[in-house]
């Protein structure tokens, strides 16, 4: 890098501290620091969601996936095969009873379904699970600065860390969403340079294919379980485990569902959901066919396979970027890297306070001015700003690449909190205390597989973690007092028809990746 790279970055970072500014001269109440003043734009919102979701963890460790990664390849698609389903769920079902309460945290919902005991277990595991997760994404964006920079990872993670915590204090959920738009326009247009120059470098589609190994262009196994380490990625553990995954990490976990609180409609928020439902697939098939051009380009490349097999796979990508890329492009893709790191930071930050402030401290301090509450907002998030840094220094021991790191974490939890919002919407049986133990066993049920059976695909702990929560859950019985038939159809027919379009959408990806199993 040169001082141009190093110019562009700096005015990046530079823009983000003047939105967290310019947002933060705006900011009147908690609601405008959560949730916007609930009046964002639909497109901002879905934008912003798709930025997390594909973030700089993505663009880091899926094509390191698809190229070098032990027992990878295209089979990180069937990721996918699930989304959509997952979102017509949550569009039709969940969304509907959030946009109700009119609260800040989803959480609110398990206090009324059962009890406040109930409502503090449930954020308490989600400010645990996404804290940890956080901290690793914070590990994936020093990777690309310790490439790209003069700094050693220890020193990239702070700095990181500081950036992020000083825009996010300031800004709230405006600064986040709007930034994430940005970044996700630089990101895919980073993208697309990456892909174009990797075609150059490898000598063109053909070239680069020729040089994949066959096994790598398998993108379904059909008759894979999930029960052997071999079939983890099978086309079963992804799909139903990747249901139950996203409805839970869409639907029940507050760093996701915050923004769609923050819609001016309910409308608005489904229409959000729908963008992501069609949208997050062409960029992850972008960053699989990115990581199949790379192969190619290692072939013709001896020195930077043996640079990275000398480290790790996840350093493929900022090496390609340093040694492929003219200054200026670097500089700017560094940007986009940085800033897709940061929108999945910066969300998470804004949503651990969220549920630290409303979940735990208000009900605990009482009534309190508007004042108070958005200090106590902004000096939580900056709490949490430092965990998350500190636990980045042990995320790179949690798995050899970063993106199944992220999931393996979040599988433990995912399954028994998605359970407890389904025997709360669904089911007239459950009380607090059974579901709260149902919890504990969910929990302790993936992590003793995780230990003691690791041949089990982790995508399946998504669905007994599920299963185990709603049977305890379910044991005990109580009357509902303030919420009675929680669940009411809001289905017409025009969301019929957007269901159905998913449907067929679901069957268009299916055939994309077994299309692309035939390629050589």
């Amino acid at each position: 890098m040169n001082a141009l790279d190093y110019a562009v970055i700096g005015l990046y970072l530079a823009l983000l501290l003047a939105m967290g500014i310019y947002f933060s001269r705006r900011q009147k109440s908690q609601a405008d620091y959560f949730v916007g003043g609930r009046a964002l734009p639909w497109w901002a919102i879905g934008i912003s969601t798709m930025a997390t979701q594909l973030s700089a963890i993505s663009f880091i460790s899926a094509p390191a996936f698809v190229a070098v990664k032990a027992g990878g390849g295209l089979r990180w698609l069937g990721y996918e095969f699930a989304v959509p389903a997952a979102l017509v769920i949550l569009i039709l079902v969940f969304l509907p009873i959030f946009h109700r309460m009119r609260g800040i945290t989803i959480y609110q919902f398990l206090e009324e379904r059962f009890d406040r005991s109930t409502r503090r277990l449930i954020s308490a595991i989600f400010l645990i699970s996404r804290a940890l997760a956080t901290g690793v994404a914070m590990y994936a964006s020093a990777i690309v600065l310790s490439v790209v920079l003069p700094l050693e990872l220890w020193q990239t993670i702070l700095l990181t860390g500081a950036i992020t915590i000083a825009y996010d204090y300031m800004g709230g959920i405006k600064a986040v969403v709007y930034s994430d738009v940005i970044q996700m326009g630089i990101l895919v247009g980073g993208l697309a340079l990456c892909g174009a120059v990797a075609w150059s470098a490898a000598g063109g589609w053909e070239s680069a294919l020729a040089a994949v190994d066959p096994a790598r262009l398998q993108t379904i196994d059909w008759k894979g379980w999930g029960l052997t380490q071999e079939t983890t990625y099978g086309f079963w553990p992804l799909f139903v485990g990747g249901l139950f995954l996203y409805l839970s990490y869409y639907g029940c976990d507050q760093s996701q569902m915050q923004r769609e609180l923050s819609a001016s409609s309910l409308s608005g928020s489904r229409r959000s959901l729908l963008f992501n439902a069609f949208g997050r697939f062409p960029v992850v098939l972008g960053y699989c066919l990115v990581g199949l051009l790379l192969v190619g380009v290692l072939a013709r490349d001896p020195d930077l396979g043996r640079r990275v097999a000398e480290t790790r796979p996840d350093f493929l990508m900022p090496y390609f970027i340093l040694g492929y890329l003219p200054h200026g492009l670097i500089g700017l893709l560094v940007v986009g890297i940085l800033a897709a790191a940061m929108s999945s930071l910066d969300s998470a930050l804004n949503s651990l306070s969220a549920a630290t402030v409303n979940d735990f401290i208000e009900p605990a301090l009482g009534e309190m001015t508007e004042d108070r509450r958005l200090l106590y907002s902004k000096l939580t998030t900056a709490f949490w700003g430092v965990f998350c840094t500190a636990f980045a220094f042990a995320a790179g021991s949690i798995s050899d690449t970063v993106i199944v790191g992220i999931n393996k974490i979040g599988s433990l939890f995912y399954g028994p909190v998605l359970a407890a919002f389904l025997l709360g919407i669904f089911s007239r049986r459950g009380s607090g205390r059974s579901l709260c133990l149902g919890l504990v066993a969910g929990v302790l049920l993936n992590g003793a597989l995780w230990i003691f059976v690791p041949r089990i695909s982790w995508l399946w702990w998504n669905v007994t973690g599920c299963f185990v929560t709603f049977l305890v859950g379910s044991l005990s019985r109580q009357p509902l007092t303030r919420i009675s038939g929680v669940w009411r159809s809001t289905v017409t027919g025009r969301w019929i028809a957007w269901a159905l379009a998913c449907s067929l959408f679901t069957l268009l990806m299916i055939a994309v990746a077994v299309s692309l199993s035939t390629l050589k």
